[in-house]
């Protein structure tokens, strides 16, 4: 049965490109996982400031499937808008500082969402080549022409813009923290590049949020940019430990994509306990801000030893360290002599990076302990060594 994808799983696995399922059998604490019966330090996850494991949250979402279930049962404009979730979209239009919030059920669907439901047709969408499939996704889903530009090409994307169609709906769209390569988008450029070319900018915060800005609302919260984005995108299951997308932004937008995006209409709402969840990271990331600065803290030291190692770390900025390989089957092998050497470390492989960019990425994490971190940097280094990587 199905011949031809069995040769298609063949040619992958030929290109070092096939990926499979592994299962983790337990999460531990201080950003532990046993994988096979073997405890690994985690290094890949996006639980960024250890809250999926907070006995604050767990407790909010039993609370909350107490009182309301486990179920919304249906979707936000039929039965299933609930007054909890009320509650957390205002929490959270506080929490970014917007009019209003709508929350999806991943962030991937809020992606696919607003920007199918904001852009069709002879619209034209601006795209840093870097951002998420996500965004691509919504992208052709809208049916607007697409202009790429180079990542972070700010001169580039000016010579877009002077070149595209006037009288055309425009939207720029940019990651605020690129998922491979950790660094982050020239915020303030781009706000002064859709100013001048009379365009939306939408801004997805997935990576940013709970980490970045004095309060953990993200980039646009740290540069004092949030009023001039026009759209904040980001999710609750990275930083905030949890499950589920929103938007954020002016209360026409919101009333708007609740009339027009399909995967907010179409969906089931996201059930109370994950609600209940979200409405406590929301709390505490904004009561305790020593977790991202720890996080960024040790991320900023973990980088250093990298790239004093001779790592190429591809610019990055925040607790997504990537160290740059090259080719499929060498990133393989690192990573694989990483996890036997007591380290949950995945390689990243086309098409998630461009080919010829394979890496090794490392994600941290506030629940990792700085000595853990440490006895990390010294197996990664001595690994690299051992495998020609580093010198």
């Amino acid at each position: 049965m199905f011949p031809e994808l069995a040769q298609e799983l063949a040619a992958l696995e030929a290109q070092a490109l096939r990926r499979r399922l592994q299962v983790v059998e337990e999460v531990l604490p201080g950003g532990k996982v046993r994988v096979a019966g073997q405890v690994l330090l985690n290094l890949s996850s996006n639980d960024y400031l250890g809250l999926a494991q907070d006995p604050r949250l767990i407790a909010a979402a039993q609370a909350a499937a107490a009182r309301w279930g486990v179920g919304s049962g249906a979707s936000r404009l039929v039965v299933g808008h609930l007054g909890l979730h009320e509650a957390v979209e205002a929490d959270l239009a506080a929490f970014k500082g917007t009019e209003a919030a709508v929350i999806f059920s991943t962030g991937y669907m809020a992606n696919v969402g607003v920007i199918a439901a904001l852009m069709g047709p002879g619209d034209i969408i601006f795209s840093d080549r870097l951002n998420h499939a996500s965004i691509m996704d919504g992208i052709k889903l809208s049916g607007a022409a697409l202009q790429r530009f180079p990542h972070r090409d700010l001169n580039r994307l000016e010579k877009i813009f002077k070149q595209a169609p006037a009288g055309k709906r425009r939207l720029l769209i940019t990651d605020s923290v690129f998922s491979v390569d950790g660094d982050l988008a020239p915020l303030k450029e781009l706000v002064e590049l859709k100013e001048r070319h009379g365009a939306w900018l939408m801004i997805d915060e997935a990576h940013a949020t709970g980490v970045l800005g004095p309060g953990g609302a993200g980039l646009a919260q740290a540069l004092g940019l949030t009023g001039a984005v026009d759209i904040h995108m980001g999710t609750f299951s990275k930083a905030l430990g949890s499950l589920g997308g929103y938007v954020a932004g002016a209360r026409r937008l919101i009333d708007y994509l609740h009339n027009r995006a399909r995967s907010f209409i179409y969906s089931t709402a996201l059930p109370p306990p994950v609600l209940g969840a979200i409405q406590a990271a929301l709390q505490i990331v904004q009561e305790e801000p020593e977790r991202r600065l720890n996080l960024l803290e040790n991320a900023a030291k973990f980088r250093r030893g990298l790239q004093a190692a001779g790592f190429d770390t591809l610019g990055s900025e925040t607790q997504i360290i990537p160290v740059l390989v090259g080719k499929n089957e060498p990133t393989l092998k690192f990573a694989a002599a990483l996890r036997q050497r007591g380290l949950m470390a995945v390689a990243l492989r086309p098409p998630t990076v461009p080919p010829g960019k394979a890496r090794v990425r490392f994600s941290l994490s506030a629940a990792h302990r700085e000595e853990d971190l440490s006895r990390a940097l010294e197996t990664i280094v001595e690994t690299g060594r051992d495998l020609g990587l580093a010198r």
